[in-house]
């Protein structure tokens, strides 16, 4: 099999299943080791293939095919890296999955979709492709929905973009807004004005916003208007022209919730809406927003729907594997559900008879 060209390294291919690649760049091998050595024990689960390093050189051990894919892995890795990127463990383990589902793709064109490069001068690009997707969704429709369980990306890409559309001067302010569910008795015993009550549940947005802006930047477009941070509620009767707004949590929204926020897109505006249909929290009997728009408005020209599942989780690997957890519990209640429901019918029908 003939050599792989990796930058900044030299692959070597031994007998049988077994290569070395050499990697001439010390900061180029440490960053694709990892602390310790992580990033190649991730690797090594990930494809099966014994990973080894002395020295300069990466030497991998298994069947031809699974050097041959580890390798190309590698690769991918430097060229990722060399191009500015930070690599974690996670990002390995994701980039072998990516690689194995789609060989057809390079990692570059994933994670180099340069989105924001944040006040810490991080580079915030897709971390999968279902997150490369959403990047193009929103920089080619008006109004997207991101809909999937916590941890996959999709209110810290939107605010990303937000932030870059306002730095480039395409919208003169982002309006970031989430529904107070608890709006009643809770926050009645919480100090201040209504604004104060609910900063509370409007706390990850600025997070968000704060990771990628210096803080006291942000604090000055947040006083100059540039930037509102404001509940569901005060959205009504407003018309928002070259905004950028994110409704946050948006499965918590009702119909007439929803319907009140999309009819506030004004011109040259941008509005996404992100939540996950399965953490709803409203009272039992109301139907979430998000739900009834996801089935009202799918095939409306115009408007985007990007679904997320545990997949495309990014935080901790434990965040993925607790989503699959309650799903498959979810999905056996539901399942128990049917079957009750079968029998109750099937006893009725005898009992006609």
């Amino acid at each position: 099999m003939a050599n792989r060209e990796v930058p900044g390294s030299k692959g070597a291919r031994g007998l049988g299943g077994s290569a070395q690649v050499e990697v001439d760049d010390p900061a180029l091998l440490v960053a694709l080791c990892g602390p310790r050595n992580e990033h190649l024990r991730v690797l090594e689960g990930e494809t099966g293939v014994v990973i080894g390093q002395r020295g300069t050189q990466v030497h991998l051990q298994g069947t031809p095919e699974d050097v041959a894919f580890a390798e190309r892995v590698v690769a991918e890795l430097c060229e990722s890296i060399r191009d500015g990127n930070e690599v974690h463990a996670s990002d390995v383990a994701r980039a072998v999955r990516l690689l194995r589902e789609h060989p057809e793709l390079k990692l570059r064109d994933v994670f180099h979709e340069v989105v924001l490069v944040s006040a810490r001068h991080r580079i915030i690009a897709p971390k999968g492709l279902a997150q490369k997707k959403y990047i193009e969704a929103l920089r080619q429709h008006d109004i997207v929905f991101g809909i999937g369980p916590a941890g996959t990306g999709k209110t810290y890409l939107a605010m990303a973009m937000a932030v870059a559309a306002l730095m480039q001067k395409k919208v003169k302010r982002i309006i970031l807004t989430r529904p107070a569910v608890e709006a009643g008795e809770k926050l009645g015993f919480l100090p201040g004005d209504l604004a104060e009550k609910v900063n509370p549940y409007l706390r990850p947005l600025y997070d968000a916003m704060h990771d990628m802006m210096d803080l006291d930047k942000a604090q000055a477009l947040i006083q100059r208007g540039q930037i509102e941070v404001a509940p569901l509620a005060f959205m009504r009767g407003r018309t928002l022209n070259e905004a950028f707004v994110i409704l946050d949590e948006a499965q918590n929204t009702t119909a007439e919730q929803m319907k009140m926020f999309l009819t506030r897109l004004g011109y040259d505006s941008k509005a996404v809406i992100t939540g996950d249909v399965t953490q709803v929290d409203l009272p039992e009997g109301r139907k979430s927003g998000l739900s009834d728009a996801t089935n009202l408005l799918a095939g409306v020209e115009g408007i985007a729907f990007c679904t997320f599942t545990d997949v495309d989780v990014v935080r901790h690997p434990l965040v993925a594997r607790i989503v699959r957890a309650y799903e498959a519990r979810d999905n056996a209640l539901s399942r128990g559900r049917a079957m009750r429901e079968e029998h109750r019918t099937a006893v009725q029908e005898r009992e006609t008879e």
